[in-house]
């Protein structure tokens, strides 16, 4: 009976031990895409940036293409107004004229859309280097975050050495087939093997536990676990 106490007060040493690097190791392989969420959301932010680069050189662009196509309207004016003089008959002379001002009238839509073309590279312009001022604050808070998860990975890995070093100053005073049922049963239940009776319920499962195996835990004679769970029954007042 008093072995098996012990070795029931040793595998809550050693379940103390456990939790606490179950959880560590549980928030440690959250950090990967932690760190990833960061960067995700930085990099839409930079693409963001990239965007507005872009629509400022569509607009240069499209204010080059307009002025190219006004000089050619230009041109197209001056070459009528040449030919104006050398026309013979008056139906001939106005016809030449309204030609002329629907070509000048086209030269006015055009410039209307090199203004209109400016107007949006000078939009693009200022909020592009609005972007690039908010991204290079932003880039300090994504490092400084990332570096604050990668500082705590650190932290969690040097926690973690310690509690193996822990870890293997309890495992000796363990029984092997002991050892060996707690471990199987810690694998297949989010690190949890061990686990009071209060109330006549299993503390890992809440399942109700008869009286009949209560009385089997106070004996001492074998392991019980929850016929639910498969986690190790203690009562807890008896083995405190």
């Amino acid at each position: 009976m008093t072995g098996l106490k012990t070795q029931l007060d040793n595998l809550l040493k050693l379940q103390a031990v456990d939790s606490q690097i179950y959880a560590l190791k549980t928030e440690k392989e959250a950090k990967p895409q932690e760190i990833k969420a960061l960067e995700d959301d930085f990099e839409a932010k930079k693409k963001h940036l990239a965007e507005l680069e872009k629509l400022s050189l569509d607009c240069q662009k499209q204010k080059k293409e307009r002025e190219l196509e006004l000089a050619a309207k230009e041109e197209d004016v001056k070459k009528l107004q040449t030919q104006l003089y050398s026309l013979k008959t008056n139906k001939e002379y106005q016809t030449m004229l309204q030609q002329i001002a629907d070509a000048n009238a086209d030269k006015s839509v055009i410039e209307d859309k090199i203004l209109q073309a400016m107007e949006l590279i000078d939009k693009a312009k200022s909020d592009t280097e609005a972007e690039k001022k908010r991204l290079q604050e932003e880039e300090k808070v994504y490092l400084e975050r990332k570096k604050i998860v990668e500082a705590r990975v650190k932290e969690i890995d040097g926690r973690l050495n310690q509690l193996d070093a822990q870890r293997k100053q309890v495992v000796p005073e363990i029984e092997p087939k002991v050892l060996a049922q707690y471990d199987r049963v810690l694998s297949n239940r989010d690190g949890l093997a061990i686990v009071s009776v209060k109330n006549n319920t299993c503390l890992g499962c809440n399942m109700f536990v008869p009286p009949q195996v209560i009385n089997m835990i106070r004996m001492y004679d074998r392991i019980i676990t929850c016929e639910v769970c498969n986690r190790i029954l203690y009562i807890e007042d008896e083995t405190a």
